[in-house]
């Protein structure tokens, strides 16, 4: 006997419940490297004929060659800032490379001598400002080189936003034979600001505040060269596009200019001394928040590629940079596991900022397993308890930094008027969230959210709802301009058609607004950490 049919309203109902099913946007399921290589591949392949039509890719060429080409002083010098990795970095003394090109040739970080070159010094009572080397910045890390079984393999890093906004000389040969977007022969000021990640985000703070003044004096002698006046005729302005950790660095210049962090125990003071000769920001993918995989690598070291040595948890320990890239106490991102043993409730958050902490459960630094490695990182110590003390004295120097310095970018401060701020995030790849932790320091489980599979939506957001009580407005101590959310990954978000043409449009059409005076101070947040 044939099933008794549905009445209408009944199968409208049940057809329009498939129909939400069938549309909604699921995440992609993550599984592994040869896998998420043949997506991108399918990816490229256009859409087969029939029922589904592939999306119109616009042709950013046609549409903005001529404004590319406009070079007036109403146009504003580009700024593109890297995030953390996003800069090579070379041995100043012997030329050879120590980060963003991996052959034979490059540092290896499972020696000792790659270890040192890689790692930053540490001396026991020593500021980290004076723990220098000689290692720096040599440019941004447009495409990465790799050698696998003497093969050459070149893997695009930040080719796709460097070749957008034709950020330097190279660049303009790029997009001319790519046949996108003619700059013409007098190709218009693009800077690069490239810089040691492993550094404080202060001290790099302060080199791109003494970056701004002194390209902004050669773009006015440029400017009056080219137009006639005096270069002090011409108010110039820089917009910059910051990827990941750069926007962080970023965010600190634009509140403080090149003020070192308020003394310990006291209110940061807002004074937007960075924002004087900035229009436009765009922050792409940063984890205003922090992460939680910051913490996962400063525990148990990383493997970048699977074909290189691993980074240890000691050498990547030395670095202050990755430590302000904790997430913050009182969102309550690594959290205790509930246990009889410890007497603890289960969702306390950990004290990520305290070195005793790091101490209880033997992580990073104050791991003892982990001397193999400051062996490596300090030859001319001879007892593993003098290495120790080292290694724990700089721990200690790193986590008081992180801990002031995301005090001084959580202060709630009123953006300038004249200041735009737009953010860029990903909202579709399952990304790591939540930490919990085991009585004896084990990092047990963790959770997944919506992010770019690096940064998560609510860090990039800085939404003040994670860990406390939920409002229907996201509540941040960052003043958005704009926040736009893509359906891509970390480094995706930089290469997607739709990023390109709104930053396109942004920096090269978009109507002029009228400045105002900056916001001089505010109160911190209560509670901030």
């Amino acid at each position: 006997m044939p099933p008794t049919p549905l009445p209408p309203a009944a199968r409208r109902a049940r057809s329009r419940a498939r129909s939400r099913s069938e549309g909604a946007i699921r995440p992609p399921r993550r599984r592994g490297l040869i896998h998420g290589l043949a997506l991108g591949l399918l990816a490229a392949v256009p859409l087969a004929a029939g029922c589904t039509k592939a999306i119109p890719q616009p042709d950013l060429g046609d549409r903005y060659n001529r404004s590319a080409q406009y070079h007036g002083p109403e146009r504003n010098p580009v700024i593109v800032i890297p995030g953390i990795l996003g800069s090579k970095l070379v041995d100043n003394d012997t030329g050879q490379r120590v980060w963003g090109a991996f052959d034979r040739e490059a540092a290896d970080p499972g020696t000792a001598a790659g270890a040192r070159l890689i790692g930053l010094p540490m001396a026991q009572g020593t500021p980290l400002y004076q723990l220098t080397d000689n290692v720096g910045a040599d440019g941004a890390l447009d495409s990465v080189r790799l050698s696998l079984f003497g093969l050459p393999i070149q893997v695009d890093a930040y080719a796709q936003i460097l070749g957008t906004l034709g950020v330097g000389g190279y660049l303009d040969n790029q997009l001319a034979e790519a046949g996108a977007i003619d700059y013409g022969t007098d190709h218009y000021t693009c800077f690069q600001f490239d810089y040691d990640w492993r550094r404080d985000n202060v001290e790099n703070a302060q080199r791109l505040y003494a970056f701004i003044e002194e390209q902004r004096v050669t773009v006015q002698e440029n400017l009056a060269e080219d137009f006639g006046g005096e270069p002090g005729d011409y108010d110039v302005k820089f917009d910059i596009v910051a990827h990941s950790m750069g926007g962080l660095l970023t965010r600190y210049m634009l509140r403080y200019g090149d003020a070192d962090l308020a003394p310990a125990g006291e209110a940061p003071r807002v004074t937007w001394a960075g924002a004087e000769h900035v229009d436009r920001v765009i922050l792409v993918a940063t984890p205003s928040a922090g992460s939680v995989d910051a913490l996962i690598q400063l525990v148990k070291g990383t493997k970048f590629l699977p074909i290189l040595s691993a980074y240890d948890a000691a050498t990547l320990g030395t670095m202050p940079s990755i430590y302000q890239l904790l997430p913050r106490e009182r969102h309550r991102r690594v959290v205790y596991e509930a246990s009889a043993e410890s007497g603890r409730p289960g969702g306390q958050p950990v004290d990520l900022y305290n070195p005793e902490t790091w101490d209880t459960f033997e992580w990073g630094l104050a791991d003892p397993d982990q001397d193999r490695v400051l062996r490596r990182l300090l030859p001319g110590l001879e007892t593993a308890a003098q290495r120790r003390a080292v290694a724990r004295d700089h721990l200690a120097k790193c986590l008081e930094r992180a801990e002031r310095f995301h005090a001084a970018l959580d202060v709630p401060a009123r953006r300038p008027d004249n200041l735009y701020l737009a953010l860029y995030a990903g909202d579709a790849i399952p990304t790591h969230d939540r930490a919990i932790v085991e009585p004896r320091g084990r990092i047990a489980r963790l959770t997944r959210t919506p992010g770019d599979g690096t940064v998560t939506r609510a860090s990039a957001m800085m939404d003040e709802r994670v860990g406390g009580q939920w409002s229907p407005f996201m509540p941040s101590p960052i003043e958005w301009s704009d926040i736009n959310l893509l359906f891509v990954n970390h480094l995706g978000l930089t290469a997607s058609p739709i990023f390109a043409d709104n930053v396109l449009y942004l920096l090269l059409e978009s109507p002029k607004r009228e400045a105002s005076p900056a916001v001089d101070t505010h109160t911190p947040a209560a509670g901030a950490s």
